[in-house]
């Protein structure tokens, strides 16, 4: 990709927006972008990127168009709207998570109309995000691979090629599972340290100087858990619970029944139904001090 090329970025959420404003910082060509939520937009409005008049004169003019949306359904969608309004050649680059099979798919039917498309799921924290400093896991053909690395190099300063397109989601979904379990895990044992008399500053402090160390513990524990910071905004249990569908679903299609995926997903799914609903998903240690019951949930 040249250096003078337009970049369409669509998404300015939790992640999108630090994203945008990172190409936007750092790409000399132009940025538009586009958001419904217009205080997404007006946030970014210190930077050189444009707030574009429609999607349809977005996917026109851009070259390559960022997607940061909540799932699969979204991606599709708007997938299919720069079918339409865009020119062949253009490249697609999806930093959703989504279902491994949904970006095959969108990739094969945008692939017959001449636009290239990858898969390129980011990992880390929103501070990550602000910093540029995101891990990217990336499926896609090589050559357009080696097209747009530097432009995710704006975003992520860990951007590895996973192999084919879904590959990205695939590593993707399981890193997000082994998030969402150790963070559960790791709730669980807080709860129980404290009850049998150590201070939970004390107990992760002294963790994370031994084998239990872990990037959930010197985040999501020291930084939510600890403090009882589980904001609004933030990754919700929503979230986890659509993650989690997705990992199942892949583990279905290999003839695997993930039963560790399986007992996290009705965890989240009672705490969110139990208060936990619309704030940060590491909150779950809260359904666990209240001793809250796990319903049937899937499996």
């Amino acid at each position: 990709m040249s250096a003078a090329d337009t970049i369409g970025f669509v998404g300015l959420g939790v992640m999108g927006g630090p994203m945008c404003r990172n190409v936007a910082k750092k790409h000399a060509g132009r940025v538009l972008m586009l958001d419904r939520d217009a205080a997404a937009v007006a946030a970014l409005s210190d930077t050189k990127a444009e707030a574009a008049s429609s999607f349809e004169a977005l996917a026109a003019a851009a070259d390559v168009i960022f997607l940061s949306l909540p799932g699969g359904p979204q991606v599709e969608a708007v997938s299919s709207a720069i079918a339409l309004a865009a020119r062949p050649g253009t490249t697609i680059v999806d930093l959703s998570t989504t279902p491994v099979a949904l970006a095959r798919s969108v990739s094969e039917r945008l692939k017959a109309g001449g636009f290239h498309f990858a898969d390129a799921p980011v990992a880390r924290t929103r501070e990550a995000a602000q910093r540029g400093e995101l891990s990217i896991m990336v499926g896609a053909e090589p050559q357009v691979f080696a097209r747009i690395g530097p432009l995710l190099g704006y975003m992520g300063s860990d951007v590895t090629h996973c192999g084919e397109v879904g590959c990205g989601q695939v590593v993707k979904l399981i890193n997000n599972a082994l998030v969402f379990e150790n963070t559960l895990a790791l709730a669980e044992m807080m709860v129980v340290g404290e009850r049998a008399g150590v201070k939970p500053e004390t107990l992760l402090g002294a963790v994370s100087k031994g084998s239990g160390d872990s990037f959930v513990l010197r985040n999501h524990g020291i930084k939510a858990m600890l403090p009882r910071n589980f904001p609004d905004k933030a990754f919700p249990p929503e979230y986890v619970l659509k993650d989690l569908d997705y990992v199942l679903q892949l583990a279905a299609d290999t003839g695997i029944r993930p039963g560790v995926a399986e007992l996290a997903r009705r965890y989240y799914d009672a705490a969110c139904k139990q208060g936990l609903s619309g704030r940060y998903f590491p909150g779950v240690i809260e359904f666990i001090e209240k001793g809250g019951r796990l319903g049937e949930g899937r499996g």
